[in-house]
């Protein structure tokens, strides 16, 4: 009797010993991370995709998105709510230079290249497509620019400064709707222009919105559109995490730059009441404009024209220091 004791407690000790190791060091519980995101984006495909295709997860990292929208995605990291964001660098400079004492850095390219297309009500043809043409049909015309200060919205300005005119003068800007309000903009004869990106683009050709764009800011080369940015406090005290999240990030960037069939399932779950017509326009277009980093890294050039940009317009002119702003050794990294 006292031996079948003995065996019964060594059992529950060891019973004991085993949870408490699992509950420890050798928990398989993964890290959970929240990014914040401006807009549900077909252009943060591959985000999506190291969500869906586990990446993350074999990394160790249970990742999720939210959308906090009118420009709160950045505040959304400066107040702790979320661990990351996906946005300009743009937006998280001007951010910094409110005196913060922990700025956001940029670690990982997402879309290098600009996502905004000019489209116009489909009466409308552009027939003179030079500078001086450009800036003949845009004068004079009212454009659903989106919220001001989004990105869209100062492309748009930028553009028009660019041409010689002035955007609070020579055209009207509808700057109160979201992206989705742009189709019916012009539709409804309230615009006769309109900026936005897919899935938007396609919805409007569908409905007879408008045509094709006769613009697209993709033109301007690599431009760090959408970069995954964190605090400078994560980067010292999570390096590690960090170091997971991109080389899941560069996975995730892979699979959507090579495998279009792959690319268009993802689609389909995050986008299920658009159209599959409608996803595949999307995707044929930002596969022609080659809207996805190829391998992570944000270069000083692609961050100089979005700061460019804001400086033109007059929203932030205050300059930047590169390397404060965006820190590549963690791709550099993941390629070792």
């Amino acid at each position: 009797m006292k031996k079948l004791k003995w065996a019964l407690s060594l059992l529950m000790v060891s019973a004991l010993l085993l949870s408490g190791c699992g509950a420890a060091g050798g928990s398989k519980t993964a890290e959970k991370i929240v990014i914040a995101e401006p807009v549900h984006l077909i252009a943060y495909l591959p985000l999506y995709a190291a969500i869906d295709k586990g990446y993350f997860k074999q990394e160790g990292l249970n990742v999720s998105t939210i959308t906090a929208t009118g420009g709160a995605h950045v505040t959304t990291v400066v107040s702790g709510d979320a661990w990351g964001v996906i946005g300009g660098p743009d937006s998280t400079q001007i951010a910094n230079a409110g005196k913060s004492k922990d700025p956001i850095v940029s670690v990982v390219n997402v879309v290098d290249r600009a996502n905004v297309y000019l489209m116009a009500n489909s009466k409308l043809q552009l027939k003179d497509r030079s500078d001086k043409g450009l800036a003949a049909f845009l004068k004079g015309k009212t454009i659903a620019a989106g919220r001001y200060g989004g990105s869209p919205d100062l492309l748009t300005r930028w553009l028009l400064i660019k041409l010689g005119l002035n955007p609070e003068k020579d055209v009207k800007l509808e700057e109160q709707g979201d992206a989705a309000a742009a189709v019916s903009l012009v539709s409804q004869g309230q615009a006769d222009i309109a900026n936005g990106a897919e899935p938007q683009i396609t919805e409007g050709i569908k409905k007879g919105a408008w045509s094709e764009p006769f613009y697209g800011f993709p033109s301007l080369g690599d431009y760090a559109y959408s970069v995954i940015s964190v605090k400078q406090s994560t980067i010292k005290k999570e390096p590690q995490t960090v170091q997971k999240f991109v080389n899941a990030m560069l996975k995730g960037l892979k699979l959507i730059n090579e495998n279009k069939n792959e690319a268009l399932k993802i689609l389909k779950k995050e986008f299920p009441t658009t159209s599959e017509a409608s996803l595949k326009a999307a995707l044929d277009r930002a596969y022609k404009d080659q809207l996805w980093s190829k391998d992570g890294t944000i270069s000083p050039a692609a961050v100089a024209k979005p700061l460019d940009v804001v400086a033109k317009t007059g929203v932030y002119t205050k300059g930047y220091d590169f390397n404060k702003l965006v820190n590549m050794s963690f791709v550099k990294n993941a390629s070792k």
